[in-house]
């Protein structure tokens, strides 16, 4: 909900404005909604980029469920001064993104944590339905979330969601505190050093299955990022308002839904290299003809699809990836994998709102979209291991990929 508030806030205060860009003599119009909403992207991303190898480093030395504990509760709390500096009238884009820069260095911490904690958390033959079920779960919520927050934003106000959104962290903390797992860190503090910190990049570059599920992941989100650029379309391509905003915004929680409930009944996923592949190019030409979509009907299908393909991709990247770690690097490998997973998509918002500024919101889309199929096909080339990487189940331990 706050994800859909955020963006719907920042549109409404850019909404009829104009940025001048003066460059090499020329100077160009450029659409401040949509530039607006791009820096939002850079903003969240910067924190990931500046904390991610030490928030991982920090997930393997450190009790991974306490280090969640802190960051929930400084998530709920720059939740809360949004709620409030909207309620007092403080409608500034300064504010809007140093909180978001907040909780973006809480996640930076978080994330590493969290998935390096689940694999502790149930036996390895059932991590790859454990992930499928967890996603299904958060898609869930991406459903609800989104038309609960259009339908807020029109009947309450923006600082309503980010108070409910500040409350609910209340239920976080308490999982959190209930939660039986009490192991010991992974890897001893005295390991908190740069070298320490550098040896889960160097772990994910030698393991070139794992480096080649990351290229995919940030080029794909990277390109072929449209939900940002979700109040744009929906206001200036499809006419709708902010219900229909909130129901399309759902849309990719939709096919998310779908495909993570066939996976998570599934034993096993054959050929997870040929899979892969073929859902993220799917999910760039989804997304190529989302741009050129003028029905709603049509954008929310071709949404919910290009959702089902990353969903597909999702599961079958986590569960080779937490394979293929052993547990002292893992909360370092998912550092290093937010740079992608998070940096993609966020820096991609900032692509997406510049293209879209100067060219239109139908080229930034359609380009995205395109350019991440074409990126697929040079993966495949480039990686023939993932190409015909078939080994990762759910029945036993993998074995492991040497370098190519």
């Amino acid at each position: 909900m706050q994800l859909t508030a955020v963006n719907w806030h920042i549109f409404d205060l850019l909404q009829g404005q104009t940025w001048t860009l003066n460059a090499l003599g020329a100077t160009t119009t450029l659409d401040a909604r949509a530039l607006g909403l791009g820096i939002l992207g850079l903003v969240r991303i910067g924190p990931i980029v500046f904390f991610a190898l030490l928030g991982g480093m920090i997930a393997d030395t450190h009790d991974r469920r306490r280090v969640m504990m802190v960051t929930q509760s400084i998530a709920g709390l720059s939740a809360a001064l949004l709620a409030l500096a909207t309620f007092a009238g403080i409608d500034q884009l300064w504010v809007i993104y140093v909180l978001t820069a907040v909780n973006a260095s809480a996640m930076a911490f978080d994330n590493p944590s969290r998935q390096a904690l689940v694999p502790s958390l149930v036996p390895r033959v059932h991590l790859a339905n454990a992930l499928s079920l967890n996603t299904t779960l958060m898609q869930v919520v991406s459903i609800l979330g989104p038309a609960l927050g259009g339908l807020a934003i029109a009947t309450w106000n923006l600082g309503s969601i980010y108070a409910v959104n500040a409350a609910s962290f209340a239920a976080v903390i308490l999982a959190l505190a209930l939660m039986r797992h009490r192991a010991a860190p992974a890897a001893p503090r005295s390991a908190i050093t740069l070298s320490g910190m550098l040896e889960g990049a160097r772990f994910v570059y030698r393991e070139r299955i794992i480096w080649s599920t990351m290229l995919l992941d940030f080029f794909a989100t990277f390109f072929a990022s449209a939900r940002t650029m979700l109040p744009l379309i929906a206001k200036d391509i499809l006419g709708a308002d902010v219900i229909t905003y909130g129901l399309l915004s759902s849309a990719q929680a939709v096919g998310s839904l779908v495909a993570g409930v066939v996976l998570s009944l599934r034993h096993s996923i054959p050929k997870q290299g040929p899979v892969l592949l073929v859902s993220v190019a799917l999910y760039g030409l989804a997304t190529a003809l989302f741009g050129l979509s003028t029905s709603f009907l049509l954008s929310f299908v071709l949404f919910a699809i290009s959702g089902a393909a990353d969903t597909v991709s999702t599961v079958i990247r986590g569960t080779m990836r937490q394979l293929l770690t052993p547990d002292h690097l893992r909360g370092r490998m998912v550092g290093v994998n937010m740079m992608f997973f998070m940096g993609g998509p966020q820096l991609g918002e900032l692509e997406a709102g510049v293209v879209a500024s100067v060219w239109g919101i139908v080229a930034s889309v359609v380009s995205g979209g395109l350019i991440t199929f074409g990126l697929t096909l040079w993966v495949a080339w480039r990686y023939p291991r993932l190409r015909e990487y078939d080994g990762v189940g759910v029945t036993g331990p993998p074995t492991p990929t040497p370098a190519a």
